[in-house]
């Protein structure tokens, strides 16, 4: 599978990448043994981007990840984590975890993107996943903490990547507008942007992309479904749009980018896992994988034939941006 480099550092990142989130039990449990036959499968295929974060099952996503890999040669693959939730222990522990996750909730997320918080947040990491050393560290959803992230987490991070410890920095949001900040104001080296540069979202090409183009940094995509309205052939009230159900007015305008789909000779799924290769900028997209059939599913996905006339049809319908690069 092709690579592409973090520009100005050595870390390299597979076209597609796999999004352990779900392994971390995110809605339903996921059954150990699906989680590592689909690090097993993810391998097979040829993925050696792996992203995970504390806040994934409280730990239950490293752990799973790091067990997975354990075996594999280090210098062959890429694992990003995340900072600013320090996991501690529950003081009032209800039995399940209240943050979309399937896991006891005897730890606590703590927000913290102090320096400190930075350092043992990493050195947790470490620890649950077995690692030697993480290659990519991102702010994870740092929205309501822009001085601390970017005063202190940031620098903490840059210490640690010129140290060697850390191949590349970053930060991850739902939003673009504060990630366009971080790649212009902060030594961040790449951004994770969730769902903003979607077939049915481009609001990142008026902030964040124009940053990393004029800054020469790397943004990865995560979210291209949308939470699963552009996962299917052909949509259908009742799916959900940014973990909420569809508006009636999406779910039309996804069903008319899927008709055009099908006159091109792809799907809606594909289209949308390709869309974000559109832009310069962006070097990678990430997909939540759950199990064996779904890693299959992405990639193969990922190598279907998508036409660039494509494009050219969506923008001329008004379907999408006429600002989506031809």
């Amino acid at each position: 599978m092709q690579r592409r480099k973090i520009t100005n550092t050595t870390v390299e990142l597979t076209e597609l990448g796999f999004g352990a989130s779900v392994i971390g039990n995110l809605f339903r449990v996921t059954p150990a043994e699906d989680a590592a036959g689909a690090v097993d499968a993810a391998w097979e295929a040829g993925i050696r981007y792996f992203d995970t974060a504390p806040h994934y099952g409280l730990g239950l996503s490293e752990r799973r990840l790091g067990a997975a890999l354990r075996d594999r040669p280090r210098a062959e693959y890429v694992v990003s984590s995340k900072v600013g939730r320090l996991l501690v222990p529950n003081e009032a522990p209800r039995g399940v975890d209240s943050q979309g996750f399937v896991v006891r909730d005897d730890l606590r997320r703590q927000w913290d993107f102090s320096r400190d918080g930075v350092l043992r947040s990493v050195e947790a990491t470490l620890e649950r996943t077995g690692l030697d050393r993480l290659d990519v560290v991102y702010l994870h959803d740092p929205d309501d903490h822009w001085p601390q992230a970017a005063d202190e987490a940031m620098p903490a991070l840059a210490d640690l990547r010129d140290q060697g410890v850390i191949g590349a920095i970053g930060a991850g949001m739902n939003q673009s507008a504060m990630l366009a900040r971080f790649l212009r104001e902060t030594a961040a080296d790449v951004v994770m942007l969730a769902g903003r540069y979607t077939l049915l979202d481009q609001s990142a090409l008026d902030d964040v992309l124009p940053a990393a183009h004029d800054h020469g940094k790397g943004v990865v995509a995560v979210g291209v479904f949308n939470s699963g309205l552009l996962a299917r052939d052909r949509p259908t009230e009742g799916m959900k749009y940014d973990y909420q159900d569809a508006p009636a007015h999406l779910v039309t305008r996804a069903q008319r980018i899927a008709e055009i789909c099908e006159r091109h000779g792809t799907s809606l799924p594909a289209a949308a896992l390709a869309f974000p290769f559109t832009h310069p900028t962006i070097i990678n997209v990430t997909l939540g994988m759950r199990n064996p059939d779904q890693v299959v599913r992405n990639v193969e996905l990922h190598g279907r034939h998508v036409s660039t006339g494509l494009w050219d049809d969506l923008r001329a319908q008004e379907l999408i941006s006429p600002d989506v690069p031809a």
